[in-house]
């Protein structure tokens, strides 16, 4: 099995994604980060969500859910707001899958200990998660959640798709305790 088919396994709301396009470069900037950071496709399955918290969750069930919780939005605005909502499904899924895929170039492991990277240290995971999105052609709406989904987004003006995913990010951050 190869990484893509993996990858899938791990992250099956990549298939979502309708527009083929946009699920392409998706999984592609995931290829990417896993290879640039020494991972494999397992790793994300074990690796911790946060080095913020002692947390016995994975980095894979945190973007699953926060995917999930992003959809489960999407889903009942259309069903409650109809049009006078419009969001962009694809772009929010996109964004979901990616807000944390910098994390694999800010985290490393050492003896079984899971820590911050050098260059991690300098910078943060919504930084190298432009950086990766861009280098695979994702669209600005795209590089816009990732970049503004953490405190670094905090002074700007999130579109409604980047809102979504802060608030859906922090749900799966700040109830944990750790």
């Amino acid at each position: 099995m190869g990484i893509r088919e993996e990858l899938l396994l791990v992250l099956p709301e990549i298939e979502l994604i309708k527009d083929q396009d946009l699920q392409e470069k998706v999984i592609t900037t995931w290829v990417e980060a896993l290879q640039r950071g020494g991972w494999a496709v397992h790793d994300i399955e074990r690796m911790p969500f946060t080095l913020a918290k002692k947390v016995d969750l994975n980095f894979a069930q945190h973007v699953r859910s926060v995917t999930k919780i992003c959809i489960a939005v999407e889903e009942t605005f259309d069903e409650m707001y109809g049009s006078a909502l419009s969001l962009d499904r694809d772009v929010l899924i996109a964004g979901a899958l990616l807000h944390d895929v910098g994390k694999l170039l800010e985290m490393e492991e050492e003896d079984g200990i899971f820590k911050k990277t050098a260059a991690g240290k300098l910078v943060r995971h919504p930084f190298s998660g432009v950086a990766l999105a861009d280098a695979n052609g994702l669209p600005a709406e795209v590089l816009h959640i990732i970049g503004t989904h953490s405190k670094e987004g905090d002074p700007y003006k999130r579109t409604p798709e980047a809102i979504i995913l802060h608030y859906a990010d922090f749900m799966n951050f700040d109830p944990i305790e750790g």
